[in-house]
């Protein structure tokens, strides 16, 4: 099972980096294929905690090539800020590769992004400023500056010019900012180039070389199933494909080289930004759901949005990714609590639904149906085997795993990296 992907099923933040980090050893390549320094990734490693936000997580392994694929949006500035932050703790970096056909974030980019954002006034997405909804846009638009443009300096000079003629017309006449000159642009992306050239690569070709070998390659995706710009809460989402299909088109192999796709889902739910959320909790209950599970952003540090376990948008992920295997995070986060709410269906206008309405209007106004399950009050963080946890805690697990339409293979039961339930391999 040499091609494994990683999303997420809910609405990011579910832990993808503690499954990426869980094949460590035995993955040879983790690619990261989507978005951009708009999400982040939190691995423990014994007392040394990492947040990552545009790497791979497969970054913190040893002998593991990280790869930054075309599917992704580079800011330069903040990629060499945590490259530099990791050699600083004296973590091995010199194995990252970059494709060169992934687009470059510029300050116009991050520019616009705010303002366009304060422009929509209540109808504002939640996006995080940093510029990847608009150089996505670019990209679409067939205006985008791609890391190979940076070694031709009269292509990058051409391209900046024609991307930032209607930009300026929009900073200037509309949201009344100044104009951004191509010098600014130009010098500042110029100003990398010997330090990324070395990594830059035909990232397609070598990972389908390393697939060739029987190499296990990891993909991890960004964000998650309900962000993503087709399948997600629209236009509550983020601007790439955050989906299994998006590990094919965004790294340059084929979707017949995907073997394994692992959703990853949290014991509950949790969402950043604007948008429906049928599970929210907005009481005393969230409060200390969200304290309990150190719910707040590793980019941002906003807080989250929580609530409890969305047994139709898990379904409706399995679905969509074709996921095979699910890993369960922050189990340990619910002990404690009596009864567990666990949604299992939605209210629509008086109606009962199963599954997630294609309308995006009842989904908005879609009320979930409850049912509790029993809670437990001991000490899971320890437990390495499903039969040494709780019998209420693994009736809970057997539950969600029959509402979910695919297995359970892993549970988290802590941050640390050790501690995890494996009831079934994902390598095997």
């Amino acid at each position: 099972m040499p091609g494994i992907v990683i999303v997420g099923a809910q609405w990011g933040d579910e832990g993808k980096g503690k499954a990426t980090d869980l094949l460590g050893e035995r993955t040879e390549w983790v690619v990261k294929f989507n978005g951009g320094n708009n999400a982040g990734h939190t691995v423990v490693i014994g007392d040394e905690k990492y947040a990552l936000h545009l790497l791979p997580s497969g970054i913190l392994s040893p002998g593991v090539t990280p790869v930054i694929g075309n599917g992704v949006v580079v800011d330069l500035a903040v990629l060499f800020e945590e490259l530099e932050a990791l050699e600083a703790r004296g973590v091995d970096t010199s194995r990252l590769k970059i494709s060169s056909s992934a687009h470059v974030i510029t300050q116009a980019h991050r520019t616009l992004d705010k303002v366009q954002e304060r422009f929509l006034g209540k109808r504002q997405i939640g996006t995080t400023g940093r510029g990847i909804g608009p150089t996505y846009a670019d990209k679409i638009s067939r205006v985008g500056i791609r890391i190979q443009d940076l070694f031709d300096e009269s292509i990058l000079r051409q391209k900046v010019e024609g991307a930032l003629d209607q930009k300026n017309h929009l900073l200037v006449k509309v949201f009344n900012r100044r104009a951004i000159t191509a010098d600014e642009i130009v010098d500042d992306l110029l100003s990398y180039v010997e330090r990324v050239r070395p990594m830059v690569c035909d990232s397609g070709l070598l990972l389908n070389q390393a697939l060739d070998r029987g190499e296990v390659v990891v993909f991890e995706g960004g964000q998650a199933t309900m962000l993503d710009i087709d399948h997600g809460t629209y236009p509550f989402v983020t601007s790439s494909s955050a989906t299994s299909g998006g590990a094919a088109t965004g790294s340059g192999v084929g979707p017949n080289r995907l073997d394994r796709i692992v959703g990853i889902v949290k014991a509950y739910t949790t969402r950043v930004g604007a948008g429906p959320f049928p599970t929210e909790l907005f009481d005393e209950q969230g409060d200390w759901l969200r304290q309990a599970g150190f719910e707040f952003g590793t980019t941002t540090g906003r807080p989250r949005r929580v609530g409890w376990y969305d047994a139709p948008i898990t379904r409706y992920a399995t679905r969509i990714n074709g996921i095979t295997d699910l890993v369960l995070t922050k189990l340990d986060t619910l002990t404690g609590l009596e009864r567990i709410p666990v949604c299992v269906a939605y209210d629509v206008n008086g109606e009962r639904v199963e599954e997630v309405p294609v309308n995006q209007t009842d989904f908005h106004h879609a009320k979930p149906i409850l049912e509790e399950f029993p809670g437990w009050s001991e000490d899971i963080s320890g437990c390495r085997r499903f039969e040494d946890l709780p019998q209420t805690a693994q009736d809970y697990v057997l539950t969600l795993e029959r509402m979910s339409g695919t297995r359970i293979s892993v549970i988290g039961v802590g941050p640390g990296r050790d501690q995890v339930i494996v009831r079934h391999d994902l390598i095997d």
